[in-house]
């Protein structure tokens, strides 16, 4: 056991060694800081001679003759108050010096331009102006004098602090470490809606002319929450290069520009909702994979929001769209954050070669991606995979154009006509995970029961040869016809829409022949769920029940739609569901009665669940840096960063210059 004289021994040399250590960082920091201010001052120094030397350039210049030889061949010499006037032009350098080194001397500057655009709102300046603009930025700082601005000052504590977080945000934010509300000038900037108005911005995986779910039900959610002009919209869909517009775009559209493809998708939507949609729609880099036949972001996607603008995310499809995300966290850059999940991508991957070893990994994948990006997850059916999370809601309405069509025929009939003047029909794209395959099997297993059916089918696809070719071999009584548009006037007579897909998560084209007031008959599957409230939907077990269905919809007719009904399938009715089941509408609510609180909120430190999910965005991060690790999980090579095409149509600049790689 050590005695009081030892201990004060030991004490004493921790203390000393403390100090030394304390002393050499102080020496080390001081040296660094010197530095510093001997380059700013070399810089500064090097500043005024390069001044002092293009002035007395520019005065020699001046003060010699020259002439301008005219078409009259007249030769002028500058006179001498010309060149007196030059002279007095010059200013004194130290003057000059101890203005623009002011610490206030960008704060006199703006508010002399501020001044001078209140003098002048058309934006030419008076003399008025002009006068109070000059007595801002020098008369002011040149009677103040300014004795202790030799030395450029050292960085202060919070300074300095501040710089070391702004350096390990992207390391805090995969931790979770959530950038609140704080003081003006603080570490972090918030979102401050510039008009009052918060703002939500939509972000899909694809866009028309393609017409897939994913294309048209993110417009017209984007129009309807305009409409409300409760918040600003935008909505960010792919750009394709003109090489994969030729693969995915119908009838050989292509567009030369952003521009071109804006005005179209304006031109679609306006015609089908009958008001104009104020809302913005912007463009993020992507390719078409051939294999996944779909739309992969290139680069990091939500750079595509600016940061003012954002606040609320809307992803539709986020598993999709966050499968080869590597970038900025999505929750970390906006406020709040709901995905809608569109696709059975299980179902789909399922039926390809080692079906069930894919569908796992991709199962956790998207479980990862859900839990790292988004707050909440819409489900539209219960045919998808439980993501966390998430809640089972239909949020897609139908096209009003197609409600018009139904109440069109059910006065027609009133009137004694018919409306329907044809039997059944198929339409859809014409690949087999669209059920083409459950359709081939049912048609071929029941021919005899289904004697002297005939069914008309409407789609263009991948797999169309395939698919005729085997309705061919089983002399089948199917007519195959081109894809067209479901609003088409030649689609309007059918009676009956026939739909055995199961790997849909919410078919469009059920919930648009409902809305025409057809009869509708498909599988008792959880993607259906939602249509079994409406009279004219027959669902079957079995195939014999199909057999009996279909039987039972050509020998009737269809109930005309109630007013109840119809607004059941409108997007007004899917708009309310959106705002509630999102959270949405909650979360503008607590956000304006804390403004008017004048709550603030700081930075916060995760909870348990927080760091767990920002370690897996992390680890998601990570994995998505490595090319190798992309291509071997099925990604487009190159497509981590966007490449030139895109820079070249999108007016880019490159990803090394948009996102340069620092050291310390």
């Amino acid at each position: 056991m050590l005695d009081n004289n030892d201990s004060s021994e030991a004490s004493k040399a921790l203390s000393s060694l403390i100090s030394k250590g304390w002393r050499e960082v102080r020496d080390s920091a001081d040296a660094d800081l010197q530095l510093m201010r001997d380059r700013a001052n070399t810089f500064k120094n090097n500043l005024t001679s390069s001044i002092d030397r293009e002035l007395e350039n520019f005065i020699n210049s001046a003060s010699t003759s020259f002439y301008i030889n005219n078409n009259n061949n007249n030769y002028y010499n500058s006179s001498p108050a010309e060149i007196d006037f030059v002279k007095k032009l010059q200013p004194k350098i130290s003057e000059f010096r101890r203005v623009y080194s002011a610490p206030d001397f960008r704060k006199r500057i703006l508010g002399g331009v501020e001044a001078c655009h209140y003098c002048c709102p058309r934006g030419r300046p008076t003399v008025a102006a002009l006068m109070h603009f000059k007595d801002q930025a020098q008369g002011k700082a040149i009677q103040k004098e300014h004795h202790d601005s030799k030395e450029v000052p050292p960085l202060d504590v919070t300074e300095l602090f501040a710089y070391l977080l702004r350096q390990s945000g992207p390391f805090l934010d995969q931790l979770g470490v959530r950038k609140g509300h704080s003081y003006d000038g603080g570490f972090w900037t918030n979102f401050d809606p510039p008009n009052g108005k918060r703002h939500v911005a939509i972000v899909t995986t694809a866009s028309l002319p393609w017409m897939t779910g994913t294309a048209v039900n993110p417009l017209f959610r984007a129009a309807y929450l305009a409409k409300s002009q409760q918040q600003d919209v935008t909505l960010l869909v792919p750009w394709l290069c003109k090489s994969d517009q030729e693969q995915v775009y119908p009838n050989n559209v292509t567009f030369g520009s952003p521009e071109e493809q804006e005005t179209y998708i304006r031109n679609w939507l306006e015609e089908r909702v009958g008001f104009k949609a104020n809302f913005k729609i912007s463009f993020y880099p992507g390719k078409f994979s051939r294999q996944r036949r779909s739309i992969i972001p290139t680069g990091d996607t939500c750079q595509f929001i600016p940061s003012k603008e954002a606040d609320f995310a809307i992803l539709e499809e986020p598993e999709h769209l966050n499968w080869y995300h590597h970038g900025k966290r999505w929750t970390d850059k906006f406020n709040h954050v709901v995905g809608i999940v569109h696709t059975n991508y299980l179902e789909y991957i399922k039926r390809e070669k080692y079906g069930a070893f894919q569908a796992f990994l991709v199962k956790h994948v998207n479980n990862l991606v859900a839990r790292a990006h988004c707050h909440k997850v819409l489900r539209l059916s219960a045919a998808t995979q439980d993501l966390p999370r998430s809640v089972v809601c239909n949020v897609h309405g139908v096209n009003p154009k197609f409600l018009k069509i139904g109440e069109r025929i059910a006065a027609e009939r009133e009137l004694g006509q018919q409306g329907f003047s044809k039997g059944a029909y198929f339409l859809g794209k014409m690949v087999w995970a669209k059920g083409y395959r459950e359709l081939i099997d049912l048609l071929a297993k029941h021919k005899n029961d289904l004697d002297g059916f005939k069914l008309d089918v409407y789609g263009n696809g991948e797999d169309a040869n395939e698919v005729r070719t085997t309705a061919q071999k089983l002399n089948l009584n199917v007519n195959f016809m081109k894809g067209r548009d479901h609003a088409d006037d030649s689609l309007h007579g059918y009676k009956v829409f026939i739909n055995p897909s199961v790997s849909d998560v919410l078919c469009t084209a059920t919930a648009e022949a409902l809305a025409m007031g057809k009869f509708v008959v498909c599988a008792d599957h959880p993607s259906n769920e939602f249509f079994r409230s409406f009279p004219n939907c027959l669902t079957y077990k079995t195939p014999e029940d199909f057999v009996s269905k279909v039987k039972e919809a050509l020998a009737n007719e269809p109930q005309p739609l109630t007013l109840e009904q119809q607004y059941h399938l409108s997007w007004e009715a899917a708009t309310e569901r959106f705002m509630e089941y999102s959270e949405l509408d909650r979360v503008l609510k607590s956000s304006v009665k804390a403004n008017n609180k004048g709550i603030r909120k700081s930075v916060s430190m995760p909870s348990l669940s927080g760091v767990v999910d920002g370690g897996l965005a992390f680890t998601h991060w990570f994995f998505t840096r490595s090319e190798l690790l992309r291509l071997c999980t099925g990604a487009i090579p190159g497509t981590r960063d966007y490449d030139k095409q895109h820079c070249k149509d999108l007016g880019l600049l490159p990803p090394q210059v948009e996102n340069p790689i620092y050291g310390w």
